[in-house]
């Protein structure tokens, strides 16, 4: 471990407008004046010094456009760095945004949970508030450069974006909440809570050298923190109308083995039974099996948000709005499920074959066969119940049945000042679009934080065309330059609505 000190910057930069209603005590009534004001002067919030407004000084840009350009070249520059994981090698990750924290007189610590699995945190101190948390972690999954048409970590800057593994998923992201976080310190204005920056090994192979690591052996980060910003959802553009949706919750994995042994023996004498028959029974009826449909509050929500948000008379417009009675209409899951199986994967509990291995001779029934298999259960009952299930339907195959992995369910609310200040933001930025809550089929380090009591949100305001959201773990991962540099200042915007008062 160890702890960078910085000297304090004594220069402080022009003051936004975010920054500067609150100098002058201006309570919410008169910010909503402000805002309502520059507005109708087409003045863009985030790129003025109100100061200068108000005192009757001419009107210039700050310096957030510079900080942009830099924001740029750092992600050019992090993408670069390999962080694959496996193995991981997330240190390289700290080296790097330690020195730009360094750079900005910003103290950070760190801490290894294995060799070269470097985590990150750092802390801007504020009032009482219960801190926030801007949660990122720094590895990424590997990509096949014959599938690219550029190298997967080149970082270039082509045709309006930048391009390789992580400009989604989720270093994008991290410099968002890295540029936002050294804006709150240039700016040195007080804050009415702890803000802490934490970078994270291992999210993508489930977060036991990072973030749950980091619970366990340094909780000392996450006390005293009410709310947190983390990956999940965003903005989406699709027939050109732009949605908001912000992750509160998650399907819970429930990652099982299935073990058989039997009688082992020669492929051309095959016994009633053997280990490999023993797996397929066992698989087949976990394929054939739809577990109960139902439709959860957060989901509910979400296809509610989404409804709002399409247009057309298409089935599944209809469907959406209402999809507590969609389900029990004969065959729409089915057809659902051939539209969008993430969508469907909402609707009910579900299990998929992953992995499995048996004999390593063609002519050898092996005396043990295994599978594992991913089950996501909806958060809206325990583990354990789920797991029972499985148990049940599974009776009389044979099979031993192992649960490598469970998390705990848990559900974010939408009235914290966080959710509030998002809706505000983007109905501020982004005019006549909607934010909603939304249910993620897979899983992030929030349920970690969410387990130790943190209200914890998947949400980076950047908007993605929905075409590009299949490249996050896919080929040719990329941002548009010009919606990150948007979703830099409505990041920024959001984040000083919780931390000013």
């Amino acid at each position: 471990m160890k702890l960078l000190e910085g000297a304090n910057r004594s220069a402080r930069r022009p003051c936004y407008f975010h920054d500067y209603d609150r100098t002058l005590g201006l309570d919410r009534p008169a910010k909503s004046l402000q805002r309502r004001l520059f507005k109708a002067l087409d003045v863009d919030l985030d790129q003025l010094d109100v100061r200068q407004l108000v005192l009757g000084q001419p009107i210039v840009a700050a310096d957030d456009a510079a900080l942009e350009d830099q924001a740029i070249a750092w992600l050019q520059e992090f993408v670069r760095i390999d962080t694959i994981n496996p193995p991981g090698n997330e240190s390289r990750a700290v080296d790097f945004l330690g020195a730009i924290l360094t750079a900005e007189g910003i103290p950070w610590q760190s801490a290894e949970s294995a060799e070269g699995r470097g985590n990150l945190w750092a802390r801007l101190e504020g009032g009482d508030q219960p801190a926030l948390i801007l949660l990122q972690h720094t590895d990424v999954v590997p990509a096949d450069p014959k599938y690219w048409t550029t190298e997967p970590l080149s970082g270039d800057l082509r045709d309006g974006y930048i391009w390789g593994r992580g400009t989604l998923d989720m270093k994008g992201t991290g410099i968002s909440q890295l540029t936002s976080f050294i804006r709150l310190h240039r700016a040195g204005l007080p804050l009415n809570r702890d803000v802490v920056l934490v970078a994270t090994a291992d999210e993508e192979a489930g977060g036991l050298f990072g973030a749950g690591w980091l619970l366990e052996h340094h909780p000392e980060i996450f006390e005293g923190a009410g709310i947190l910003l983390n990956e999940g959802d965003g903005g989406t553009e699709r027939d050109g109308q732009i949605t908001f949706s912000v992750e509160v919750t998650q399907k819970v994995p429930v990652w099982i083995r299935l073990t058989a042994v039997d009688t082992p023996g020669h492929g051309s004498m095959p016994n009633p039974t053997s280990s490999v028959t023993r797996i397929v029974e066992a698989l087949n009826r976990l394929r054939e099996h739809a577990f109960p449909a139902r439709i959860i509050p957060p989901v509910d929500g979400m296809f509610k948000g989404m409804a709002a948000n399409m247009t057309g008379d298409s089935e599944f417009v209809k469907a959406y709005a209402d999809m507590g009675n969609a389900i029990r209409e004969p065959g729409f899951l089915e057809r659902l499920q051939v539209h969008s199986p993430a969508l469907h994967a909402l609707t009910r509990d579900t299990c998929s074959l992953t992995r499995m291995q048996a004999s390593n001779k063609i002519n050898v029934v092996p005396p043990e066969a295994w599978a594992e298999i991913d089950c996501r259960m909806l958060p809206d009952r325990p583990a354990e119940e789920f797991v029972q299930d499985v148990r049940e339907l599974l009776e009389g195959t044979g099979v031993e049945i192992e649960v490598l992995m469970a998390f705990t369910p848990a559900v974010s609310p939408t009235g914290t000042e966080l959710y509030r200040a998002i809706e505000a933001i983007v109905a501020e930025h982004h005019p006549g679009s909607q934010v909603f809550p939304a249910v993620s089929t897979g899983f992030t380090d929030s349920h970690f934080t969410r387990d130790a009591g943190i209200d914890s949100y998947g949400f980076d305001p950047v908007v993605i065309p929905e075409k590009e959201w299949s490249r996050i773990h896919g080929n040719d991962e990329r941002i548009s330059v010009e919606n990150f540099r948007r979703g830099l200042r409505d990041m920024y915007a959001i984040i000083s609505e919780v931390v000013y008062e």
